[in-house]
């Protein structure tokens, strides 16, 4: 799918964006900006890359990964991105890649479509159940307090772990 400049509609009050549509944000200079970085399966293949980190504005973390999927896949252009939650990921500690041990080039093909219109619960439920990882019970206001999105164990090989992903810049491009 191509990337729209409309910014993603919060979905159920959670207020995720793309990080590129949020102006006064960037990628912190100790985390790597993982976009457009090679995404490979527990089989080693690479089946995307990169295409945006999502994030949670008012907590300052990475929620997902948009990936593109590889047009090798012969999927539907319009179906050719998903979302990973970030602490299903991990980065190579040397080369530029991301992995996800819990997905193969076989098994992404399974995987639910993202498309950037919203993001909702029943999505995340269902990336959830693709992924094979427990549901947060239903109503829990802390839904992203488990391990499939810690952004820390997604950065832990590539930065300190007290830091955060992105940081905001004021208008005259001071870190606030």
């Amino acid at each position: 799918m191509e990337p729209t400049s409309a910014p993603i509609p919060p979905a159920e009050g959670m207020h995720l964006r793309r990080l590129r549509d949020l102006t006064d944000f960037e990628v912190a200079d100790s985390s790597p900006d993982v976009r457009g970085w090679s995404v490979r399966g527990a089989d080693g293949q690479k089946f995307g890359e990169v295409a945006e980190l999502i994030v949670e504005e008012d907590a300052l973390k990475v929620r997902y990964l948009d990936i593109e999927l590889s047009s090798n896949l012969r999927i539907n252009k319009n179906e050719r991105h998903i979302l990973l939650p970030i602490g299903v990921a991990a980065l190579d500690e040397e080369g530029d890649n991301v992995f996800v041990p819990a997905l193969t080039m076989e098994s992404v093909l399974e995987y639910p479509p993202y498309s950037e219109i919203q993001i909702s619960r029943d999505y995340e439920e269902a990336m959830l159940r693709a992924l094979k990882l427990p549901l947060p019970e239903t109503g829990s206001e802390t839904f992203y307090n488990q391990p499939s999105y810690d952004e820390q164990r997604f950065y832990q090989n590539r930065r300190p772990a007290e830091l955060n992903a992105f940081r905001r810049r004021d208008q005259n491009g001071n870190i606030v």
